[in-house]
């Protein structure tokens, strides 16, 4: 049902709701406080704790009319009271609030106590009727928009209640009462309107093993991950003369996550890992290990890559290390045209073409391998979860590999991998020291600039990020006017270039190249840089508006410097910033473990954020929290594997409802079919 239709609501209070994302009487129920005001314990005013936000019953016994002050506001008294003190209310611009209160009736105030102990006092706090307070000690405080407050959502919610709404009971009652939880309904009751903390706790305790339920039913779906074997078949490969190749020895952990894969694609089960680590820990030489082992068996391997860029660079890496051992590589772009495409499509589709790098283009419907046994997917963040699993129905589930150079989180890993397995390499090459890291305000961009000047002419390069392509929001840099405005006057005298995303693959190439190849000191660019070719002798990097991004998106940007030995710096500039920002950039100044900043962007950002943007594909949590219920995350992970275990695309009529259930969810995401 259209909220617009709700009693109460309208055109234009519908528009605002909009904002909310409350389209439908439906997403309006599920549209779950964040905080509670709490009457249930007022304090006597004499024992109301002093600069607390508290609950304070006192009798109203007068009021004052308006008395305008300057800046234009109105103040209002109220004075009020029990036996053991008095109690003394101002509000500003509130004449309705004060209307509201009646001189000798008694309230449930709540607010910060302020004032002396002989004179307390408290500023625009909310009241409600002392019996009122009794009947529902807990107000909802929601997540609010410009003209929507929480007493109008409680209002609304109320009114859909009353009016009869119900939500889908997805749960079997069997699994209900193996975790003892409460009925849907009965839930959203409570949520919005508790009659005691135990009512919240059992509430959220429903609702977030659902929400998560359907997460992990959605992913499981997605992924085909039903299917426990494979006909991909490798048998022990002979990686003596791979190793022979190398240039260098692989660190350790390069070795044990090598040996990791390995024991995967020869168990007979479809291998599905996740290979992490920082930039420059060498995942690409741990990829073309794999596919070397897929080839011996006969197989092809592919790797794709996010942008043509990257897969350039792997292309070009994967060749110097397969090619030797008489492996044919090939990468797949979309700049690849005509009758270098057909060649190219053929040499697939015979087997000739063994090694396949390519970009998404390797997911047209045109591109068929002749005996795929192994896909590896880079920067998987950036690829939604429907082109992993385009990629993996390219044969009879192949072995996955999937690589990162963002550290996730262990409960992040669950939900977006669901029971993958994790191999890490947290070792680096050795004399790579940690980049070092500085917050400041616009105000320093001449002193900034000026230590930029002394950098490119010392022989080193910069980049230099901006958020936004093209003007319209005002509160962003836009790349090309920075460019003009900022970047080519303030860096007189040295050559400075300009990337973004909207340029051709072969511009961009061309850019990056000139880059690569020190004919441009500097590069000011939308985050395109994030993945690219090396750049040894970039030694600093400034990131405009970087309260825009995750942190773990800022730890990404940081690793394009300090490649190539010696001293390298990142500058994150922000006139934005508030508490929670500065506090967030200061930790990123003084934390290099990718793993620590992982968990710090995803306890204060949440999942949707995670990455800096939504490419993941998961859709928006309404109550869960990845970083505090990991817990109830486990036991849905669990019920979710033993469901579709048995019934991978959960068709049986007794799955129906968790079907509908992930549906429900990821319609707001990722579609099903």
């Amino acid at each position: 049902m259209d909220v617009r239709y709700l009693k109460g609501v309208g055109e234009k209070r519908a528009a605002q709701l909009a904002k909310l994302g409350i389209l439908t009487v439906e997403d309006l129920l599920q549209y779950y406080p964040r905080d509670y005001v709490d009457y249930s314990r007022p304090c006597p005013v004499a024992e109301a704790p002093y600069d607390e936000k508290c609950a304070v019953r006192a009798t109203v016994y007068g009021k004052t009319g308006g008395v305008r002050v300057r800046g234009g506001k109105t103040v209002f008294k109220v004075t009020a009271g029990d036996d053991s003190g008095s109690l003394a209310l101002t509000y500003f611009n509130a004449p309705y609030a004060v209307e509201k209160l009646v001189p000798g009736d008694e309230y449930v105030f709540y607010g910060k106590l302020g004032g002396t102990m002989m004179q307390r006092e408290m500023v625009n706090p909310t009241a409600l009727p002392a019996a009122a307070a009794e009947a529902e000690p807990f107000a909802a405080v929601y997540p609010q928009t410009e003209g929507v407050n929480s007493a109008y959502l409680a209002k609304c919610v109320k009114s859909a209640l009353e009016k009869g709404v119900t939500l889908p009971e997805y749960l079997p009652d069997d699994m209900r009462r193996e975790f003892r939880l409460a009925g849907k309904m009965d839930a959203v009751r409570m949520i919005h309107f508790p009659k005691s903390a135990e009512d919240v706790r059992q509430a959220r305790r429903r609702l977030i093993f659902e929400e998560l339920l359907a997460l992990q039913l959605g992913m499981l779906l997605l992924r085909g991950r039903g299917s426990p074997r494979t006909s991909v078949r490798v048998k022990p490969p002979d990686l003596a003369p791979f190793y022979k190749n190398l240039p260098f020895a692989p660190t350790g952990a390069q070795t044990r996550a090598i040996g990791e894969i390995l024991a995967d694609m020869e168990s007979g089960a479809p291998m599905n890992r996740l290979l992490q680590g920082d930039v420059g820990s060498g995942k690409t030489l741990v990829a073309a290990a794999a596919m070397l082992a897929a080839v011996q068996s006969g197989y092809q391997a592919v790797l794709m890559a996010p942008t043509e860029i990257l897969a350039a660079q792997h292309a070009k890496t994967v060749a110097s290390l397969l090619e030797p051992l008489g492996v044919t590589a090939a990468l797949l772009t979309g700049s690849v045209k005509g009758a270098a495409k057909k060649r190219l499509l053929q040499a697939i589709a015979s087997g000739e073409a063994q090694a396949v790098v390519g970009t998404h283009a390797v997911l047209s419907e045109g591109v068929e391998f002749a005996r795929l046994g192994l896909a590896v997917t880079d920067e998987q963040h950036r690829f939604g979860v429907r082109q992993r699993t385009q990629l993996a129905q390219k044969a009879d589930h192949p072995h996955l590999l999937v690589m990162s150079a963002t550290p996730i989180p262990r409960t992040l890993g669950l939900l977006m991998f669901g029971d993958l397995d994790v191999s890490v390499l947290d070792e680096l090459p050795p004399g790579r020291t940690p980049v070092r890291t500085y917050a400041v305000t616009g105000k320093k961009r001449a002193d900034m600039y000026g230590f930029l000047r002394r950098e490119l002419g010392a022989g080193r390069q910069a980049y230099i990020v901006c958020p936004a392509i093209e003007d319209g929001e005002t509160d962003l840099l836009a790349v090309n006017s920075y460019y003009s405005d900022v970047a080519v006057p303030l860096l007189a005298g040295f050559r400075v270039g300009l990337m973004h995303g909207r340029l051709k693959p072969k511009e961009k190439a061309d850019v990056m190249g000139a880059f690569a190849r020190h004919e441009l000191d500097a590069l000011v660019s939308t985050t395109v840089i994030e993945v690219g070719v090396d750049v040894p002798n970039a030694s600093v990097i400034v990131i405009e508006n970087a309260e825009r991004y995750g942190l773990s998106a800022l730890h990404q940007l940081r690793g394009r410097v300090g490649r190539g030995g010696g001293t390298a710096h990142c500058v994150l500039v922000s006139d934005h910033a508030t508490e929670a920002v500065r506090k967030r950039l200061s930790f990123l100044c003084h934390t290099t473990d990718g793993f620590e900043i992982a968990k710090y962007d995803l306890e204060t950002r949440g999942p949707g954020d995670f990455f800096g943007s939504r490419q993941h594909g998961l859709p928006t949590l309404r109550i869960a929290s990845l970083a505090n219920d990991t817990r109830v995350l486990k036991a849905a992970q669990e019920k979710a594997l033993e469901a579709v275990r048995g019934d991978p695309a959960l068709e049986a009529p007794e799955h129906a409802p968790l079907r509908a259930l992930a549906e429900s969810l990821f319609e707001r995401g990722v579609a099903m079919n």
